[in-house]
């Protein structure tokens, strides 16, 4: 297949990625930019999924070291980014990190660790599957969060978000009634500066280059580790943008 064949098809993914490890839409959609413009230059002999992350994780290793003269802070959760949201095997991770196999093993370990001392928050899920809105409460409150409050529509949930004031969206996209979970997280997050992670059945159809696309974004079928890491990353990452942020522990 053919590069532009898979950067297309892989570009939803690397946005994925990038807007996960940054915390931003637009610092993310930049460093995907810079990867791909780095493929013009120098196009390596292979050019699948995992030469594709290797060049992205390489621009985004440069873009850290540059600004804060290391990356060691934020290795262990790019580690857990690449296997639990993206699906890499430890190995092929190890090999798009540039480190060795023993390494990518504590990365992972580290940032799971962290997971537990990751900042306590009052966590709100908008879902209109019954089955789901437990599963998710259940990987929450796992990670020692507060889950204040459960709504199925849209209406429901700015109602009860305005009282509740949540630290965290866990967000469906499509809602039984017809109702917009998106349309919820944009009017709550016009009040309440909090990050929110989108949870849909056609994750890549949302990022397309629109405006107003979501910076943390899984798709169903989840598993928990996955749902744990995007969590902590959006909180952590939230912390670090915004230092006198507290989230009420549980």
């Amino acid at each position: 297949m053919r590069l532009a064949d898979n950067l297309e098809r892989e570009l939803p993914y690397m946005r994925r990625y990038a807007r996960a490890v940054t915390g931003s839409g637009e610092r993310g959609d930049a460093l995907v930019e810079a990867a791909l413009v780095s493929f013009i230059d120098d196009v390596p002999p292979a050019t699948g999924r995992l030469e594709i992350f290797t060049r992205l994780e390489q621009t985004i290793r440069a873009s850290v070291v540059a600004t804060a003269g290391t990356d060691t802070a934020s290795l262990p959760r790019r580690a857990l980014l690449l296997t639990a949201m993206e699906g890499f095997a430890p190995g092929d991770a190890a090999l798009i990190m540039g480190c060795a196999d023993e390494e990518i093993g504590q990365l992972i370990t580290d940032a799971e660790n962290d997971l537990t001392a990751s900042l306590a928050a009052d966590v709100f899920i908008i879902e209109d599957e019954p089955i789901v809105a437990v599963h998710i409460e259940q990987i929450a409150r796992s990670l020692g969060h507060n889950v204040v409050g459960h709504a199925t529509t849209c209406e429901q949930a700015v109602e009860a978000c305005r009282t509740l004031k949540p630290s965290l969206l866990l967000v469906d996209i499509q809602l039984a009634d017809g109702s917009s979970g998106a349309e919820a997280a944009n009017i709550i997050t016009r009040e309440l500066d909090i990050p929110v992670v989108f949870i849909t059945a056609f994750s890549e159809r949302l990022l397309t280059g629109r405006i107003g696309e979501p910076i943390y974004l899984i798709a169903k079928p989840f598993r928990p580790d996955m749902l744990k890491a995007v969590m902590s990353q959006a909180l952590i990452q939230s912390a670090a943008d915004q230092p006198s942020k507290n989230y009420p522990a549980s």
